[in-house]
């Protein structure tokens, strides 16, 4: 049976890591004709709605709109529906929560390269997404 990729999610955080995936995704989806969604993960409890935004919120959300800003006109000029959400929390648990509950078909996922030596010490969301999604995660390096 072949699997059709018509939903990538990419996981972006500024790095030029993760644009390198984005990079790949536009590949992939111009090949496979799918739209990716970009997914940017605010590492704080997500705010309760009546509270006042924080100046740490502020900042963690105009860093996401930047974001999703350039890696929505990457895609545009490639001819890639662009799709952008940000969430809170632990981002390999809300990257592998994301890919489930919205039914994405791949995950592309920029890898730092920290090496093996560090990983062991601080953990590596790539890593933890390729060990704990049932979906087909894809790790750019």
């Amino acid at each position: 049976m072949r699997t059709q990729i018509k939903k990538i999610l990419v996981p972006l955080d500024g790095s030029s890591n993760s644009f390198r995936g984005l990079d790949f995704a536009i590949h992939m989806a111009r090949e496979c004709h799918a739209t990716i969604t970009g997914l940017y993960v605010a590492g704080i409890a997500k705010p309760r709605t009546n509270d006042p935004i924080t100046p740490l919120e502020k900042i963690l959300l105009d860093n996401a709109q930047k974001i999703m800003k350039k890696a929505k006109l990457k895609s545009a000029q490639k001819g890639i529906l662009f799709f952008d959400r940000v969430t809170y929390g632990d981002d390999g648990k809300r990257i592998v929560e994301t890919a489930e509950k919205h039914n994405f078909d791949l995950i592309v996922i920029g890898s730092r390269g920290m090496g093996a030596a560090k990983e062991i010490f601080l953990g590596s969301t790539s890593n933890y997404v390729l060990h704990k999604s049932k979906k087909p995660v894809l790790i750019i390096k």
